[in-house]
């Protein structure tokens, strides 16, 4: 048989939710063979900055000295200082921020600090914000100044919880995120994940979590989507911010030990080929996937045709035990010549396409895979 070098994402339909960066995680699935659906769950345009706003916020950090600055993002940060610029405030801004304890949620917001010479006092390796709140909630924080730089989603609840402890607290609502304008491609995308149409679905922000269970509730679909993320469909989140957002639909995540896009993909590289085998195995040196009808022999894609893949099949219900010749020719396509010559056949082409040693015969039993003790 013809073998056809295919990328590991060949044949997997994976949906995109992302609004910024989608070209580029487009291109790393595509060019693993992937089909992708996109559908973006956020505004085109999702940093909203209103400068009226912000600046009086500004004004109101200014006005009084910062005990502890917490940084959440680096676009927020990023976005921040450019508007003080603009405003002549930056060199006051920076010289506040510099005066206090420094805390950064990750290592963007830590970037974007140290562009404008401010350097953290702390920032914790899972790059998740509650781990800042678990850093504050064991201390005596009564009489200070917090200030909290918003990323994108009201941090209120956080001010209450740290106001609890005898902070004084002022969220900086820098920029809001926007859903999507245009909520079809949403609905479209909903219908997708509910209907088990695809083999997983990609997040980069918990915002994007959000919008997505929003517009599954607005369909009435939210509890078939929760449930094909139980069953089907893979929640693929670029991080541990971002996945702390299905957790109160209780919505199984996968996510890489690295927040980044390559790393993201990377993992779906591994991860669906192997749910969809359940079984990964080494037959006679060699590793040997089912995916879908295709057969994958160390990555490489080994065209079958219907007899051969029914007798393949039939053998990896139990791997490595004996099939009798009956219970071949019974699992061959109707259609098929009714006699043992059939299943010879079959077992022939079969070893043509995977090599002689992967399928042994037992004398007057039948045929077993050379499966790897």
């Amino acid at each position: 048989m013809t073998r056809t070098s295919k990328g590991p994402l060949d044949g997997y339909r994976i949906g995109v939710t992302a609004a910024r960066k989608v070209d580029e995680q487009v291109a790393l699935l595509e060019r693993r063979g992937a089909r992708v659906e996109w559908a973006p769950m956020l505004s085109l345009d999702p940093n909203h900055v209103d400068d009226d706003e912000l600046r009086a916020a500004t004004d109101d950090v200014l006005a009084r000295p910062i005990d502890i600055f917490v940084a959440t993002t680096g676009v927020g940060m990023k976005a921040w200082f450019a508007a003080a610029d603009r405003w002549g405030m930056l060199s006051g801004l920076v010289e506040a921020i510099s005066a206090a304890e420094v805390l950064a949620r990750g290592p963007k917001s830590v970037g974007a600090l140290r562009r404008q010479g401010i350097r953290e006092l702390w920032a914790p390796d899972s790059e998740c914000f509650e781990d800042v709140l678990a850093h504050l909630r064991g201390r005596d924080l009564r009489g200070l100044r917090i200030v909290v730089q918003e990323h994108g989603q009201s941090l209120s609840m956080v001010a209450h919880a740290l106001q609890r402890q005898g902070a004084d607290v002022a969220v900086v609502t820098v920029y809001r995120v926007a859903s999507a304008e245009d909520p079809e491609p949403m609905f479209r995308m909903v219908d997708l994940v509910a209907d088990a149409k695809l083999d997983a679905v990609t997040f980069t922000s918990a915002p994007a979590v959000a919008a997505m269970m929003e517009a599954a509730g607005v369909t009435g679909r939210r509890d078939e989507v929760i449930a094909a993320c139980q069953a089907d469909v893979v929640a693929t989140c670029v991080g541990p911010v971002t996945a702390a957002a299905f957790e109160m639909w209780g919505v199984p995540t996968i996510m890489p030990d690295r927040s980044r896009l390559a790393a993201m993909v990377k993992l779906l590289e591994t991860e669906l080929p192997s749910r969809r085998l359940g079984l990964t195995l080494e037959v006679a040196g060699h590793l040997l996937l089912l995916h879908g009808d295709m057969v994958l022999l160390d990555g490489v894609e080994v065209r079958l045709s219907p007899a051969p893949l029914a007798v393949l099949q039939a053998l990896l219900v139990n791997p490595g035990h004996v099939v009798s010749r009956a219970e071949l020719l019974a699992a061959l396509p109707s259609g098929t010549a009714g006699s043992e010559h059939a299943v010879e056949m079959a077992v022939a082409r079969l070893r043509a396409g995977l090599g002689t040693k992967v399928v042994q015969t037992v004398v007057k039993r039948g045929y077993r895979l050379a499966v790897s003790s």
